[in-house]
């Protein structure tokens, strides 16, 4: 029954996603495509607010019996920056494009909606659906479950899916991503460019992974991630920039690091490098973006039945974080058991790479109907194993 709506509104999500990739909403300003799912959402019959911590949605779909309730997120906002890959429906907004797969992860979003809708007979229990704005700023987790999302709802599971460089028709489980912490450090005396300048040298050095420059490259990453406390089992990606004028110089560094400890153990080296000079200031963001932590055990539950669902080599379980970004689904994994699941987008036949950030990003499409029955299907799953 799944496989069957799902494949009926195939068209209709791809005609969907590339709207919302034509006519990207940066973070914050997500009115148009929160409307887009406001919309879709009403028609299929479910209970939809909007405006939660911004212009978040939230869409509840009630089965036909009592049950437990579990969640899902989607977010919606798109990349300050310029598109470079050239398809028919690229960005058409100077400065905004959808460089992360937020479009996908919309319309995967509303497909589950969907074909659950299309099942409510068949549901005892309760999904939310979560359609969060200001993923790239890291504030709209954050602001939704401030205006109370959680509360309203109670769910006893949260889940999300986000594109990933793996093969279309494949998923990934992992431990999660990494945090960030960020800095600035204020230098002052005749003297002060120089140091900047040691200082960027000194804590770009602090990095152990770079980020991959070639297909071998982000193979052997890949191939990092799956290996059992393997080099990436701790890592620190850093990155500094600095600056000088009349009144001295400034260096302004982010770091992203796993574990979460050795954020504490970066900052003391760092104060120790700025305390040794005799003008020197290091201020740090109080406090650094979370690590997002998926539950080993939801991990363990999903990669179990996606399994059975696609086939024993549909599922790669990786033992590592990526180190390049962050999430801020981590705020709802601070407040509810969950996971984060990466979905296959690349397919290096056609020249799509599926990393997210990069200059070039692209996904295959396919990844869209493969993500909402895998989805669909797991959260009733969910449903069924926790009633």
């Amino acid at each position: 029954m799944i496989d069957k709506s799902a494949t009926e509104i195939d068209d209709e999500l791809i005609g969907m996603r590339r709207d919302i990739h034509r006519h990207p909403d940066l973070a914050g300003e997500e009115r148009r495509t929160s409307a887009l799912v406001t919309e879709r959402l009403r028609a299929a019959g479910l209970a939809v607010v909007t405006g939660v911590g911004g212009h978040g949605v939230v869409a509840v779909l009630d089965g036909v019996g009592e049950g437990p309730t579990v969640a899902y997120r989607a977010d919606m906002d798109a990349v300050d920056d310029n598109e470079m890959f050239d398809c028919a429906f690229a960005s058409q907004v100077p400065g905004a494009a959808h460089l992360c797969g937020h479009d996908l992860h919309t319309a995967i979003g509303v497909g589950i909606a969907l074909v659950l809708a299309r099942l409510r007979k068949q549901l005892n229990g309760r999904v939310v659906f979560v359609f969060q704005p200001a993923e790239e700023t890291c504030e709209g987790a954050r602001a939704m479950i401030e205006d109370g999302v959680l509360e309203r709802t109670a769910p006893q599971e949260i889940y999300a899916l986000h594109c990933g460089p793996n093969p279309v028709g494949t998923f990934a489980v992992g431990p999660g991503q990494p945090g960030q912490d960020r800095f600035r450090i204020e230098l002052a005396g005749p003297g002060a460019a120089d140091d900047a300048r040691r200082l960027v040298a000194m804590i770009d050095g602090l990095s152990t992974v770079g980020r991959p420059q070639a297909p071998r490259q982000l193979q052997q990453l890949m191939d990092d991630m799956q290996t059992p406390d393997g080099p990436l089992a701790r890592f620190v990606y850093a990155l500094s920039r600095s600056s000088s004028g009349d009144d001295g110089a400034r260096v302004h560094a982010y770091l992203r690091a796993w574990p979460e400890s050795r954020y504490a153990e970066v900052r003391e080296e760092v104060r120790r490098w700025v305390d040794a000079l005799p003008r020197g200031r290091v201020e740090f963001t109080e406090p650094p973006l979370p690590a997002m932590v998926c539950s080993p055990e939801l991990n363990a539950a999903a990669a179990s039945y996606l399994r059975g669902a696609l086939g024993a080599d549909a599922v790669m379980v990786l033992h590592a974080a990526y180190p390049f970004n962050g999430e801020d689904f981590a705020y709802f994994l601070h407040h509810v058991a969950g996971a984060m699941f990466y979905l296959g987008v690349a397919n290096p036949e056609t020249g799509i790479n599926g990393v997210p950030h990069s200059p070039d990003f692209a996904a295959d499409e396919h990844a869209i109907g493969i993500g909402v029955r895998a989805m669909a299907g797991f959260l009733s799953h969910r449903l069924d194993a926790l009633a």
